[in-house]
C-alpha cells in the first residue's frame, strides 16, 4: 500500500530534519493511528483533525527531545493550527493530543479525544486492545505501515527516562 494524506505529508516535510533517522518510524505510526482514526470514526468531518492530531501527538520527543512530550507536542500543534487558519481546533485537538495516553476512558466534550486514544492504543499495544474493531483492518494497517523500530524507540526512551526520573517514568500517562 502506497497511501498517503493530502494533510499529513506537507507536516512531515517540515519536520524531517528534526526526525532524522526516525522519520520513518515515526511517519508509520502516525499513518497507522491515522487509519485506526478513521476505523474507529468514518465521518469525513473529523478526517483532517485527526490527521493533524496524529503528526503532533508525539512530536515533542524530537522538537524537545523529552519524554515528558505532551505540552510540547501541544504547542506544536497549537502554532501550526494558527498558521492555517484553524485555531477553531485548538482545544479539541489538544486534548486529543494530551489524553491520547490516558487511562481511562475520556467522558469530555468531544468524542474525536476518545476516539483518538483508542485509535493510538490500537497502535501501541500491536493491536492486542482492538477496542472491539476489525482486528483484520488494523493488522492490514500493520503490514502497510510497518513498526521499523517504532516500539522498541520507545523503550529504550522509556528505560532512560525510568533511570532518571525513577518515581515519574511515564509521564506522558494522564488519569
Amino acid at each position: 500500500m502506497n497511501y498517503t494524506h493530502p494533510t499529513i505529508e506537507p507536516i512531515f516535510l517540515q519536520y524531517k530534519p528534526v526526525l532524522g533517522k526516525d522519520y520513518t518510524k515515526y511517519k508509520n505510526h502516525v499513518y497507522r493511528v491515522f487509519l485506526n482514526c478513521i476505523l474507529v470514526d468514518p465521518t469525513e468531518p473529523n478526517e483532517e483533525k485527526y490527521a493533524i492530531a496524529a503528526v503532533f501527538h508525539d512530536i515533542g520527543i524530537w522538537t524537545n527531545n523529552t519524554i515528558d512530550y505532551l505540552n510540547p507536542s501541544i504547542e506544536q500543534a497549537t502554532k501550526y493550527l494558527a498558521e492555517n487558519n484553524k485555531q477553531h481546533w485548538t482545544d479539541e485537538i489538544a486534548q486529543m493530543i494530551y489524553a491520547h495516553h490516558k487511562t481511562s476512558m475520556y467522558k469530555g466534550e468531544h468524542a474525536t479525544v476518545e476516539n483518538f486514544r483508542k485509535a493510538d492504543y490500537m497502535d501501541v499495544t500491536l493491536g492486542l486492545f482492538t477496542y472491539g474493531f476489525d482486528r483484520k483492518k488494523i493488522m492490514d494497517n500493520r503490514k502497510a505501515f510497518p513498526n521499523c523500530g517504532f516500539h522498541l524507540f520507545l523503550v529504550k526512551k522509556i528505560t532512560k527516562n525510568f533511570f532518571r526520573h525513577p518515581l515519574h517514568p511515564l509521564p506522558m500517562f494522564t488519569k
